[in-house]
């Protein structure tokens, strides 16, 4: 079981080495394709495991050496984990470590990220319509939570590369957890993992992409902020977000 993790975070790593950079709010650039070839290929990888038969011989294999047998498998601990990434950008600025924007900004990136997400990620469940491992529904792809915890990692690397790239590892040795989790919960296939990591990175670095034309919008308010708190209700950790203009 240890050589098939390990392979999960060997797989999952290279995001945090060679990911290419997105424009910044004060200095836009021009963006090419580069920096969302790699998740766009990890979608892809999902899309074609569901029928490419070596592929999906990999998947059922991967799932099989990591699930563990568990009659009420608790989904706490990937709850809280695909979170922890977004809620240690908020730590570091209480602590006085400074990212990339100040946390008005940065919220509204990670809010934008997860609208993204959410909405890319719910279509894509409704029509795929994929089988979990467990038979429980048929939302199986891609793994919302690897989603959101890929998504929540890129947003730490991003606001903290420049600080130290230590930070971008930490969030994604923790994001690769929570795919691994889910494997073990027998919730998903790893195509589903890799395709919802890739869909968490391409919603981040979109949302830094597209953020500085959202805030335009908003000029000429007298002020915005925005609130995101966790919260726990009938055994799952969720964010909310409150915004005002």
């Amino acid at each position: 079981m240890s050589k098939i993790t390990t392979l999960i975070f060997v797989l999952f790593f290279p995001f945090c080495i060679s990911a290419q950079e997105l424009d910044t709010i004060s200095a836009p650039k021009k963006v090419g394709i580069r920096p969302f070839i790699v998740p766009a290929a990890f979608i892809g990888y999902g899309v074609v495991a569901k029928s490419d038969n070596f592929l999906n011989r990999f998947d059922k294999h991967i799932q099989r050496q990591l699930h563990t047998s568990n009659p009420e498998p608790s989904e706490l601990t990937e709850d809280i984990l695909r979170y922890t990434p977004a809620v240690m950008v908020y730590g570091l600025n209480l602590a006085g470590v400074k990212g990339k924007h100040n946390l008005v900004d940065a919220s509204g990136i990670y809010l934008l990220s997860n609208v993204i997400m959410g909405v890319t990620v719910k279509t894509t469940k409704e029509l795929t319509q994929h089988t979990r491992p467990d038979g429980s529904d048929n939302h199986s792809f891609p793994s919302g939570h690897s989603s959101a915890a890929f998504a929540s990692a890129e947003f730490l690397r991003q606001e903290y590369r420049d600080v130290s790239p230590w930070y971008g590892y930490a969030g994604y040795t923790i994001a690769a957890a929570t795919g691994v989790l889910r494997l073990r919960n027998n919730k998903h296939w790893f195509g589903d993992v890799v395709a919802g990591a890739g869909f968490g990175i391409l919603s981040t670095k979109a949302a830094y992409l597209l953020y500085p034309e959202v805030k335009k919008l908003f000029k000429g308010k007298k002020s915005s902020s925005y609130t995101i708190l966790p919260s726990y209700h009938q055994n799952r950790m969720s964010l909310n977000f409150n915004a005002s203009f």
